[in-house]
């Protein structure tokens, strides 16, 4: 084979490599494009959520959702430290906050997703102004519902809370004109005491389960700047928080076709938060 054969064939072979490298690598390369998501185990409303976000994050940006759901409010931001998840959704502010005070974490909140307003209920009244001197108000007893169910109860002008953004408790109740005793129980119990007691704070998935809605409570939570602590988020790993792939997922959520999903999945119970004004 002569020298300038040589130098061909080289050039060819040299040709075929590269587009072969462009053929296979490159495509494998892109399917590798696949974000994990720590959430709850969750109900068919949830998952036509998540289903409509994996569909957007799918056609628009390339990104195949994948899902690793959890039983135990322990585990999705342990999984996020330990790299088992990209990221997770499943919890709020107060309770990130509190997470990572407790374990000396990072983890960051890199968007909004839903508040669930809570309700104060009632048997006895139909108004907050009903209630008499003495009545019993159960609220739940673990930190972040306490805080805010008391919240709740100074949005109806029941209490006074004092000043402060850390959570709160009953011994920082500054004005309690009608003299009510607040009750502090597991949450999962609150919604049982309706017949009991004056007024319950019940979270909306107790509320759900003990058959409540809305329309029977007294009072709704407002959504104002006592209330932004409960809006629920997306979380990633603080060195991950500006990632492009993520801002993407976080795009491919905050659409109005999942605002229409929530609305018809939730009603009212359940409401975006990315565009709210909480001030």
């Amino acid at each position: 084979m002569s020298k300038k054969s040589k130098i061909i064939n080289s050039i060819v072979l040299l040709v075929i490599l590269i587009l072969g490298y462009f053929s296979f690598v490159q495509p494998n390369q892109k399917s590798t494009k696949t974000v994990t998501v720590g959430i709850m185990s969750a109900n068919k409303r949830d998952d036509a959520i998540w289903s409509q976000v994996a569909k957007t994050a799918k056609s628009k940006y390339g990104i195949t959702i994948k899902f690793k759901r959890f039983t135990d409010y322990s585990q999705p931001n342990k999984a996020l430290e330990n790299g088992d998840v990209d990221l997770n959704a499943f919890q709020h502010y107060a309770f990130l906050d509190a997470y990572n005070s407790k374990n000396g974490t990072n983890i960051k909140a890199i968007a909004k997703t839903v508040i669930s307003p809570i309700h104060l209920y009632s048997q006895s009244y139909k108004s907050v102004e009903d209630f008499q001197d003495g009545d019993t108000i159960v609220v739940p007893n673990d930190a972040s519902n306490e805080s805010r169910a008391l919240y709740v109860l100074k949005n109806a002008g029941l209490i006074k809370l004092s000043s402060g953004s850390s959570l709160k408790t009953t011994k920082d109740i500054t004005a309690n004109p009608k003299n009510l005793k607040i009750k502090e129980i597991s949450a999962d119990q609150t919604a049982r005491t309706l017949g009991d007691a004056k007024g319950v704070v019940v979270n909306g998935n107790f509320a759900t389960a003990a058959g409540l809605s809305s329309k029977d409570a007294i009072f709704t939570e407002p959504l104002n700047k006592d209330s932004k602590s409960w809006i629920n988020i997306i979380a990633a790993r603080s060195k991950d928080q500006n990632k492009k792939l993520y801002k993407d997922v976080v795009k491919s959520y905050q659409t109005p076709e999942v605002k229409k999903v929530i609305k018809e999945q939730y009603g009212n119970s359940e409401l975006p938060a990315w565009d709210r004004d909480f001030n």
